[in-house]
């Protein structure tokens, strides 16, 4: 049953697709109106991070760094540390895949107060291909310490989440898509950075899931519709957000998984690193769970439509379906 502060269309044909990246623009402009001391960055990017509503609104507080990814991550932990609250945003195969040591050595060690937006992340900037398509961004930035990891799930989400990280100290890092993706928050939903939302739950008189289903991202839609089908099935779940990754909402998982004993994380990245491995963790440090990971199966991705692409590479709704079903018959 969806969560009634979600998107109750999001099921139709017709639910409405927007960019998570239009609501980091968005959530910039927010930010800058709530507070003098946001500056935005960019490095050569400025419609395609949608950091040009805030560039035109607020000009003397928009740096145009140019192609010089380093520069903009050492330019932001300067100002970061001097009482400014920066945002620097590029492709996130260039930040911070490009500047990892300069975001590493003068922002993270220092503790500046730099948001890093990393855009058209994952393998569904589709045509780009793999040189463009990050999908290990999460676990660079996950390991890293001071570092906060934030992927929502829309762009909804993606404001709200910008708009939180202009009010918290120290390092946060952002993660959105270029591509159109459904809405499935609404101006209602719950969003507090480090906590996860619930979004299913089993529906009629059933109140136990069989397993919880733990997803970041944009990924989420295909979780929800897996969730609805598998009911057909008289298969019951949970559907969590954890749209911080880091700081991890340990509590609300171990309670989840162990309600249900059964465990599949969801997400458009590598495998290894992400979500699914900070999940993993979790698990095995303090309730050992039969697990299940949905996403970039240690291979890159290639060119395509985003959506064939989901599908290729194992992330569609059969796919988190057939985990969801593994990971039930792995339980003791």
């Amino acid at each position: 049953m969806l969560n009634k502060n979600l998107n109750q269309k999001l099921f139709d044909a017709d639910v409405e697709q927007i960019p998570t990246r239009n609501g980091y623009g968005e959530g910039l402009v927010s930010a800058g109106e709530e507070d003098k001391n946001v500056v935005v960055l960019c490095a050569d990017l400025t419609e395609s991070t949608r950091s040009e509503a805030f560039a035109k609104k607020f000009p003397d507080r928009f740096i145009q760094v140019g192609v010089a990814e380093q520069n903009l991550a050492t330019i932001a932990a300067g100002l970061g540390v001097s009482g400014k609250i920066p945002f620097i945003s590029s492709y996130a195969t260039f930040s911070p895949g490009r500047n990892y040591e300069q975001i590493r050595t003068t922002i993270a060690y220092n503790d500046s107060n730099v948001k890093i937006g990393g855009a058209h992340a994952g393998i569904s900037v589709g045509p780009d291909g793999a040189t463009h398509q990050a999908t290990e961004d999460i676990a660079i930035m996950r390991a890293m310490p001071n570092m906060k990891v934030v992927v929502p799930c829309d762009a909804i989400e993606a404001k709200k989440a910008t708009v939180s990280a202009a009010k918290v100290w120290g390092p946060v890092y952002i993660r959105f898509g270029r591509e159109k993706s459904p809405v499935m928050t609404t101006k209602e939903t719950p969003f507090t950075m480090g906590k996860a939302e619930v979004m299913w739950t089993p529906g009629g008189a059933r109140k136990k899931a069989d397993a919880v289903i733990i997803g970041c991202g944009i990924l989420l839609s295909n979780a929800l519709r897996a969730a609805k089908e598998l009911e057909k099935e008289k298969i019951y779940v949970s559907v969590l957000n954890s749209h911080t990754i880091k700081p991890l909402d340990e509590k609300k998982i171990l309670d989840f998984a162990e309600k249900a004993g059964a465990v599949v994380t969801v997400e458009e990245h590598q495998i290894a690193g992400g979500l699914g491995g900070a999940v993993a963790e979790l698990l095995a440090k303090k309730l050992p769970t039969p697990i299940e990971f949905v996403g970039m199966q240690d291979t890159f991705g290639e060119s395509g439509k985003p959506n064939e692409l989901i599908e290729k590479y194992g992330m569609g709704v059969k796919d988190i379906k057939e985990a969801v079903k593994r990971t039930i018959s792995r339980k003791r």
